[in-house]
């Protein structure tokens, strides 16, 4: 009986709307920073919103709400807005608008001011948005036509906006008619979510109202045929704005008598004539007093570039001002060659920095004039074996150096995974949320002395996931003994040949339960017997899973050869472990023959070295640790076709 008078409702009021004006509809999300459901329903929704057959039927406001929580941290997508925002979901008791069907939960959604199950909705939940709902919401025709106009001021820094209205019917309100218009951001994204719920992308977020969103643009409540209303909205852009050029607006015209949405306009992005954007930097390690950075600037803007003061920083300390002059045409980037700059000599992580301004005089967006990168000073090099567990906070480790070359996702130190389970600590390179692909960040051991007869050899765990079988994030290490002026490819592993365990759609972090997910790469740098080495873990993104890297190794003490584990590693395992007494370690061999069992400590020492008998089948050897302190070993199976490492945790 229901859906017959709603059917009915539609066609009536169809022929009463027969002249009117096409609507556009307003969909109103309110969802939140904390709230679970919401990082999950988004995506989808704003897949639906933002397809061709939706974009001219539907325009879109989310409001970030404090449900079920407000964001602890002090800046917020919801502390931003929160006057605001509060208004347009509380009660009329909790000094808001009093939105009928009340804003209780998150996510939910409104239609044009109703309850989205009026137009065919299951519930308000935005999982219940589909096509189907869009149209008919949008066959309700209107008795307005907008059109909008925007206009950058001088100096970017706010947006002119004529406003029209006409009237295509005669139309009566219930109560106060409002024009309200609405800042929206259309794509924000961030390094860290800002709040408890891990959502970094969100799009069509509101920012600010003009004049304000409680009071609106008041308009006459009786209109007749050919009635019309003009003005114009100056609208600062508030400090809090991350991109200029994702600046679009929302306008409707809503009854408060009933709360209805009479019709909606969208005002879109739009490209500023200047804007310089500081992309990237790069600069290589150095053995001296000086750096010859080279930059990237991309031109973000209508107008070519032509001119540029570029300022560059070291460690925070600015450096002499390069102006430089030049062609850039729009929507592309150059690469700019310093000149040579003095650099601390210290050795460690040190950073570069660099300003762009006065982009042919005015730059309409300087929130995006500016980037950082680290390189690496080495001026002594360590003779004393590395072994780097990243137990300590510090990071990059001292003397070590972390490269990121655009401000991107990169190189982290965490606290829930460890090599082998058997820590909580080591670091991580974020692929998972890189969106770059083909960039390229780098890692840097501390530089080392290894002059000495013995080959160095270099070893560490790690643990990684494709996103899924197309995945092809690379993982390489780079030695250099001419302090960087040339390097050599000595470990090089990517996509399913890098991946330790089974594909994964959402972040992997290694199983706590499977210690099979951690392996070991052991290297030989023959012929870097040199009194000045440079070590560096190369990553190149694919926007794949997250890689886990611990316990590296770097000494002359270490057997030689190149070790990594294998498939047939999962067939080796040691219990207990960890372990207070003697351990067991159980090998299922195919063949017969004789193996080398090795026990090495975290210094790279050889504790225990003997040969054993491995048989066709299962085999139990019996690891005695009553001579070996606490700590955690690498057991190394040598046999005659690989070589295979454990670790072991030894707590008495």
């Amino acid at each position: 009986m229901k859906k017959k008078v709603f059917s009915i409702c539609i066609v009536l009021i169809g022929l009463n709307s027969f002249s009117q004006t096409p609507r556009l509809s307003l969909y109103e999300e309110f969802t939140g920073e904390t709230c679970p459901p919401c990082a999950s329903a988004n995506p989808p929704l704003n897949l639906l919103l933002a397809s061709p057959t939706n974009t001219p039927k539907i325009v879109a406001i989310k409001w970030q709400v404090p449900i079920p929580s407000a964001p602890s941290n002090t800046w917020s997508l919801y502390q931003t807005n929160k006057v605001e925002i509060d208004w347009r979901w509380k009660s009329v008791a909790n000094g808001g608008y009093g939105y009928i069907p009340a804003i209780n939960s998150a996510p939910s959604g409104k239609i044009d001011g109703e309850a989205p199950t009026v137009f065919g909705a299951a519930s308000a939940h935005p999982a219940n948005l589909n096509n189907n709902v869009i149209s008919t919401a949008q066959s309700f025709t209107s008795a307005f036509s907008i059109s909008v106009s925007r206009a950058w001021d001088a100096s970017c820094s706010s947006i002119n906006l004529t406003v029209s209205i006409a009237a295509t019917a005669n139309f009566t309100a219930v109560g106060a008619l409002k024009f309200r218009t609405v800042m929206v951001e259309n794509n924000i994204d961030f390094l860290t979510a800002p709040g408890s719920n891990g959502e970094k992308h969100f799009e069509d977020v509101a920012i600010k109202s003009f004049p304000t969103l409680q009071s609106g643009i008041s308009m006459a409540s009786n209109w007749i045929v050919s009635q019309t209303q003009t003005f114009t909205l100056n609208c600062p852009i508030p400090s809090y704005a991350r991109k200029k050029e994702e600046i679009a607006f929302v306008g409707f015209i809503q009854d408060d008598g009933n709360q209805r949405v009479a019709q909606a306009v969208r005002v879109q992005k739009s490209v500023l004539s200047n804007d310089a954007i500081a992309l990237s930097a790069k600069v290589a390690a150095t053995c001296s007093s000086t750096i010859s950075p080279i930059i990237s600037v991309y031109n973000n803007g209508l107008n070519a570039i032509t001119a540029l003061t570029i300022t560059p920083y070291i460690d925070g300390a600015i450096a002499p001002t390069i102006s430089w002059n030049g062609n850039i045409a729009p929507a592309t980037s150059a690469t700019i060659s310093l000149n040579t700059i003095s650099s601390p000599t210290n050795t460690g992580a040190h950073t570069f920095s660099y300003n762009i301004s006065a982009m042919n005089g005015t730059d309409g967006n300087m929130t995006n004039n500016s980037t950082k990168v680290s390189y690496l000073v080495a001026s002594d090099f360590q003779g004393s074996p590395v072994s780097e567990d990243f137990a300590l906070t510090n990071f990059p480790p001292v003397k070590w150096a972390a490269v990121n070359s655009n401000s991107g996702p990169s190189w982290t130190r965490v606290t829930n995974a460890g090599g082998y389970n058997l820590s909580t600590q080591c670091t991580k390179y974020d692929f998972f949320n890189n969106k770059v692909i083909g960039d390229m960040d780098e890692l840097f051991i501390t530089p080392m002395n290894l002059s000495g007869t013995a080959a160095p050899v270099l070893s560490f765990d790690y643990a990684y996931a494709q996103r899924d079988a197309n995945s092809n994030d690379k993982l390489e290490v780079m030695v250099s003994n001419n302090c960087g002026s040339s390097w050599t490819n000595v470990y090089s592993s990517s996509g399913y040949t890098l991946a330790t365990a089974l594909p994964m759609p959402m972040a992997y972090l290694p199983d706590v339960n499977d210690i099979s997910q951690w392996q070991t790469v052991t290297i030989n740098l023959n012929g870097y017997n040199s009194a000045s080495v440079l070590v560096k873990f190369v990553v190149t993104n694919d926007n794949g899973n997250n890689l886990y890297i611990d316990n590296v190794n770097l000494n002359q003490t270490q057997p030689v050869g190149l070790i990594k584990e294998t498939k047939l590693s999962n067939q080796v395992s040691i219990f207990p472990n960890p372990t207070s007494g003697n351990a067991t370690l159980k090998v299922f061999s195919l063949t017969s023959g004789k193996s080398k069992l090795i026990l090495i400590n975290t210094m790279g020492q050889i504790v225990s070295s003997k040969t054993i008998d491995l048989f066709s089948g299962n085999n139990n050897i019996l690891i005695d640790t009553k001579e070996f302190s606490n700590g955690i070993y690498s057991v190394i199976l040598e046999t005659a076709t690989e070589t295979v490492v454990k670790k072991i945790s030894i707590s008495k």
